[in-house]
């Protein structure tokens, strides 16, 4: 990247990202879902995998978008796609679970044995991402408490000691996609807002675990879930105003963590609660990820000038609020088309 190019990518105020996964195209997987099929296997899947992340990774740079990830394109699931290759975990013992406090019953495989990571998971993924742009970079992963809510348990005495044990391998993991290259991990816990509690008492010592010597920037992403059926009647019974983070974005602000991502548009959060997290950087969520609603480069705009009344400027970080993976295609392109240009948008208009 030439110097000037470098100084422009810092001089911008806001830097726009994506909060996790993007679609898979139809000639990949099964579309519009949470747990699809693959449509290959094989050599000939690894390339299909390879050339949708190419196809997102193009998308996110034509749409100004500045903190680049591959939109979870090599994992079939956020949670699963990281377990595949863990030792301990036993795939034909299957568990019909409820998840995420029993809001949905899901078929899960067992924890029957001490868990151990031989090799790395996503390095490959890593540097695949890191080799198709010179922009900032961003890997998820999935938190310790939420893989100990999408697996059963066998082995352990609980899912606190499970999910210390999962905190081990993902900082491994994660320290080897530092090495690769990138410049954020974050960690997904959709979990922590399902059982707030556990969160303070021991999530978030995990997720202390999980980053810990990490030299590249850390992230968790807290959300009310994708917009599916469960998530929406669940949304349904919080209330007018969805204030369960207040007693934990003490706790996350004063952990090591360096951003936060929280859902902002179509939210019923309220905004002033980003003011509890005064040392973070804030990933807001400017763009919805319910429905097939397509926000203008306007409405993006004004809900970043919106945030700015509860976050500087300079920690403010615009982004989707939660993973596009449930929506199409050409719906999730055009969100992030809508993303980039109200960032630009916003920028110009504050500076």
């Amino acid at each position: 990247m030439e110097f000037n190019k470098i100084f422009i990518e810092m001089a911008k105020i806001f830097k726009a990202a994506t909060a996790g996964s993007l679609p898979k195209p139809s000639w990949l997987a099964e579309t519009e879902k949470l747990w699809p099929a693959w449509k290959d296997s094989g050599d000939a899947l690894t390339e299909k995998k390879k050339e949708s992340a190419a196809m997102w990774i193009d998308a996110q740079e034509q749409s100004g978008i500045d903190i680049i990830s591959e939109g979870e394109q090599f994992r079939i699931h956020f949670v699963h796609g990281f377990l595949e290759t863990i030792e301990g975990i036993n795939w034909d013992k299957k568990t019909s679970m409820g998840i995420r406090n029993d809001r949905y019953v899901v078929e899960v495989p067992t924890v029957t044995e001490a868990l151990k990571k031989s090799e790395s998971i996503h390095a490959e993924d890593a540097k695949f991402l890191r080799s198709k742009t010179e922009k900032l970079t961003k890997f998820t992963l999935p938190g310790p408490m939420t893989i100990s809510d999408t697996i059963a348990n066998e082995f352990y005495a609980d899912k606190a000691e499970m999910a210390m044990e999962f905190a081990k391998l993902l900082n491994d993991e994660a320290k080897t996609l530092c090495n690769e290259g990138i410049d954020v991990i974050q960690f997904d816990e959709p979990a922590f807002n399902s059982f707030l509690k556990e969160s303070i008492e021991w999530g978030m010592d995990a997720m202390e675990v999980a980053i810990d010597g990490l030299e590249c920037k850390t992230a968790i992403h807290i959300c009310y879930g994708y917009g599916i059926e469960e998530n929406l009647n669940w949304k349904k019974t919080l209330g007018d105003q969805w204030r369960q983070y207040e007693n934990l974005f003490p706790a996350i602000n004063q952990s090591n963590i360096d951003q936060v991502s929280l859902e902002f548009a179509g939210s019923r959060v309220p905004p002033e609660l980003m003011r509890l997290l005064p040392d973070k950087e804030i990933m807001a969520g400017v763009i919805s990820v319910v429905g097939d609603h397509i926000e203008t480069a306007e409405e993006v705009e004004k809900n970043i000038i919106s945030a700015l009344d509860h976050v500087e400027a300079e920690r403010l970080i615009p982004c989707t609020n939660c993973g596009m993976a449930p929506i199409s295609v050409d719906v999730a392109k055009q969100k992030l088309q809508a993303l980039g240009e109200g960032t630009k948008r916003a920028a110009k208009r504050i500076s």
